[in-house]
């Protein structure tokens, strides 16, 4: 079986604003983004998106229309691992393929996955489970109370864990809500922290203490990924495990190097960067150093479920990321993820990806097909 059309369904949504409390401003508004749809000369159409919660994906789409279609075009449906080979011989002078990539490798694997009645979960040996998750905001508040108050609401809507992102706040302020978050929650919660590269080494080790002094089960991107020595030394002070990185540029080969290197206590991964072949790679391969990688937010929802199929077939994933305000990731499908009455995910059974498109919603929002 092979590919035989491949089609951009580019689409705008509006999120509306979303204002946050870092570098970045704002993470709302209206944006482009698109649903990919690969084609067999046996009638079975693999999907994907393409976008990353509200930014914008017009150089994604670009890349995979020209650079990565004519190789897509009549391949085995089959040759996953082949395409997976040639992504660095494509990406010549460092053209950032990988996040075009990824959705193609998803879209095959939901083609696998139809072709043959399965999940992909149950195509990668997943068990039927169910999925832990924590919950996570962009950073929204500017003092301690926002975060104290954020913390007592997830509690009270059934959460058991919760991912603090203190954005720009202080060192001094993000002590204070580290130590009043876990106040409030007391063990009902496992916590983590995460700084998107934000700190200094100096700040990062006062953050870690407070980290470590309150029971934190991870530390996240506390430093740039390029800092090495500064990572070695956290990994080497604290007792909180540093986990490292949802940064664009770590990829397969960066984890490796850290992971060789002992830098961290846990590894990032997601289906945004490494597609589900390269992702199940990764948590392979840190498993093999019995470490955890922990699988984040991919940023779309049939990215969001391609994450699930993986975390259910790896035994070193302890949850899948739920970010919120969902509005700003959940599109273009008929049955978003639900959390069930025991505060988890269920994983969705039909063949591949197990999901339907709301061609309803695609069509409404669409404004060019490229084909």
């Amino acid at each position: 079986m092979r590919i035989e059309k491949i089609q951009i369904d580019v689409i705008e949504r509006d999120t509306g604003p979303l204002n946050v409390k870092d570098e970045r401003s704002d993470i709302g508004g209206k944006t482009t983004q698109a649903v990919l749809r690969l084609i067999t000369d046996e009638g079975i159409e693999g999907n994907a998106f393409v976008g990353d919660q509200a930014a914008s994906s017009e150089d994604r789409i670009k890349i995979i229309n020209d650079v990565l279609k004519p190789k897509v075009l009549g391949m085995d449906t089959n040759h996953r691992e082949w395409l997976w080979s040639e992504v660095d011989n494509l990406s010549g002078h460092g053209l950032p393929i990988y996040s075009s990539w990824a959705p193609v490798d998803v879209a095959l694997w939901d083609i696998a996955g139809k072709d043959v009645g399965k999940s992909i979960s149950s195509l990668l040996g997943g068990r039927d489970k169910e999925i832990n998750l924590y919950a996570t905001y962009p950073p929204r508040h500017n003092d301690p109370i926002g975060f104290i108050k954020e913390a007592e609401e997830l509690l009270e809507e059934g959460y058991s864990a919760y991912k603090i992102h203190p954005g720009n706040l202080s060192v001094q302020d993000t002590i204070l809500v580290v130590e009043g978050v876990r106040k409030v929650v007391g063990d009902k919660m496992e916590l983590m922290l995460d700084r998107n590269h934000g700190y200094s080494v100096s700040e990062a080790l006062k953050v870690g203490k407070a980290l470590d002094s309150n029971n934190y089960y991870w530390f996240e991107d506390p430093l740039i990924a390029s800092d090495i020595r500064g990572i070695k030394r956290l990994h080497e002070t604290l007792d909180t495990p540093i986990n490292m990185s949802d940064s664009a540029t770590f990829l397969i080969k960066e984890a490796a190097n850290f992971l060789s290197s002992n830098l961290v206590g846990m590894i990032r991964g997601t289906t945004r960067k490494l597609g589900i072949t390269g992702l199940i790679k990764l948590s392979a391969m840190a498993d093999a150093f019995n470490i955890n990688c922990e699988i984040g937010l991919a940023g779309n929802s049939i990215m969001n479920i391609a994450n699930l199929h993986v975390i259910s077939s790896v035994s070193n994933n302890s949850f899948y990321e739920y970010w919120r305000p969902e509005h700003i990731h959940q599109w273009g499908i008929e049955k978003e993820i639900k959390i069930n009455q025991n505060g988890k995910l269920n994983l969705p059974k039909n063949p591949g990806l197990g999901i339907d498109l709301d061609e309803d919603w695609i069509s409404f929002h669409k404004i060019h097909v490229l084909d």
